[in-house]
């Protein structure tokens, strides 16, 4: 297994189990501000593991940077449906006012949305990983 491999299972794992802890942390009542952040890192490490899979350069470890790349290589070239995009700011914007504002509330609402939209974004994000990969194998087969 290349290493590149080893690294992107690690964030898709990393993204899937930072997902599951947000359930878990909804079921059990835990504050919605650390869902809605787990939620967020989620998506976060999804987007580092879809960068692992296809190739995608990324010279920084900032978070606006890191979806400033995903915007220009996946949404923006029409690979990814908009919305993700969206959804991927709007969760941004939620965790930086929820982190760092004073006083802020976060509703039950909002960790129900966050979980919602990272679950989404995952799965779509898988999605066009295994049908990338999918083409990618027939054609390189001769099966165009």
């Amino acid at each position: 297994m290349t290493d590149n491999l080893v690294l992107f299972e690690y964030r898709l794992n990393q993204a899937e189990i930072t997902l599951s802890d947000a359930k878990k942390m909804l079921d059990e009542f835990v504050s919605n501000h650390s869902i809605v952040n787990r939620a967020y890192y989620s998506m976060f490490y999804m987007v580092l593991a879809l960068f692992l899979r296809m190739n995608v350069d990324v010279k920084t470890s900032k978070h606006t940077g890191v979806i400033s790349i995903f915007d220009r290589e996946f949404v923006l070239s029409g690979k990814i449906d908009k919305k993700y995009s969206k959804m991927l700011h709007q969760m941004f914007d939620d965790r930086q006012e929820f982190d760092y504002k004073e006083l802020v509330v976060v509703t039950k609402e909002d960790a129900k949305k966050s979980i919602t939209y990272a679950e989404d974004f995952i799965n779509a994000l898988k999605k066009f990983i295994y049908e990338s990969e999918t083409k990618k194998n027939k054609n390189s087969n001769g099966n165009e």
